[in-house]
């Protein structure tokens, strides 16, 4: 897959690892629309910077479907279709993701919830909004949320990174598991001087920057997304949002508003994990049942909060069980119009 080591990387290190983040890949691709080979609508954001936006549908509240660490709007592709016949529903690529152009700005948290909220009010997305984030987007929405909370009426976190993962995670077992999770940092940081080089295919650089095919994806999606991956915004792009995930970004979502009033809050947590090779059985259990607590510490953020565990999954729910994201979705929907409803 082109962005393994994009969006896996987060848990690679802490609660679970990369090797189970990918749950079970299709024999025959899920994703074959050519919708994913080219932007889908570049808009406008400073200075002839765009990014890029993929909306359907139409009504209100609108769906905003963030992605995980690295991944783009493809990321929803088995969800955004279905709940287009219920709502407006847009999925979007941050700066120097996807197709979208690149920023100045590290990719932190608060950064990117500035951006989200400036493109789409100059798309025309008009709130209110329910947002839907993947995991490290489990962040993002919640530092949007807390910064706009008069446009977010309710929220889904489909395996969402917490700020505290990393730290906690990091005493679970050996000592030295932050500096491993530092070491593939600086790694996976000379990748941009890699793309400035020219990442060319058959390389041992192409291999570890770009990565292989995705056999979820048709061939001329993976073809798009290699051209894109092996440039120098692409790279600059992930090697920021992976810096400041467990650091900057982390920081941030800790000081956001802790409790969400009675705001509904759905959280899809896949668990439990196997046990991955360089741990016990008791490292794993801990792991497990770490990951399970910060997902319900995000629940209760709400007196309306829902923790569902999603068995025979990995960590991509949207893809192996996308009805379950569609229905947890249209849960937080319903509810979100009912409270409308009530102060009309």
């Amino acid at each position: 897959m082109y962005l393994r080591i994009a969006a896996a990387a987060i848990l690679s290190v802490g609660v679970v690892f990369a090797a189970q983040c990918l749950g079970q890949e299709a024999a025959k691709p899920l994703v074959t629309s050519s919708v994913y080979t080219k932007p889908q609508q570049l808009v406008d954001m400073d200075h002839g910077r765009r990014m890029n936006i993929y909306c359907l549908g139409s009504g209100s509240p609108a769906v905003v479907l963030d992605a995980g660490m690295g991944d783009s709007t493809i990321s929803w592709a088995l969800v955004q279709p279905a709940l287009a016949a219920r709502t407006k529903v847009c999925s979007y690529d941050r700066a120097g993701l996807g197709f979208s152009d690149g920023s100045s700005r590290p990719s932190t948290a608060a950064n990117i919830a500035e951006d989200l909220h400036a493109l789409l009010k100059a798309a025309h997305v008009a709130p209110p909004y329910v947002l839907v984030g993947h995991s490290a987007a489990g962040m993002y929405i919640r530092v949007y949320a807390d910064r706009y909370p008069d446009e977010v009426v309710g929220m889904v976190s489909v395996e969402g990174s917490h700020e505290d993962q990393w730290v906690r995670g990091w005493a679970i077992g050996a000592p030295g598991q932050q500096a491993k999770w530092d070491a593939f940092l600086k790694e996976y940081g000379s990748c941009v001087d890699e793309a400035k080089r020219g990442l060319v295919p058959g390389t041992p650089a192409y291999k570890k920057c770009v990565g292989d095919p995705d056999p979820r994806f048709s061939p001329a999606i993976n073809a798009a997304q290699a051209r894109y991956a092996a440039t120098v915004r692409w790279q600059a792009a992930i090697a920021s949002e992976r810096q400041s995930v467990a650091y900057a970004s982390a920081d941030q979502a800790r000081a956001t508003r802790r409790h969400y009033g009675d705001m509904p809050i759905i959280v899809l947590t896949h668990s439990p994990y196997p046990k991955a090779k360089d741990e016990t059985q008791e490292e794993r259990n801990q792991r497990t049942l770490l990951w399970e607590s910060l997902h319900l510490d995000v629940a209760a953020m709400s007196t309306r909060g829902v923790n569902e565990i999603v068995p025979n999954s990995g960590h991509y729910i949207q893809y192996e069980h996308p009805q379950i994201v569609i229905d947890a979705i249209d849960q937080a929907l319903s509810i979100a119009r009912e409270d409308m409803r009530k102060t009309q």
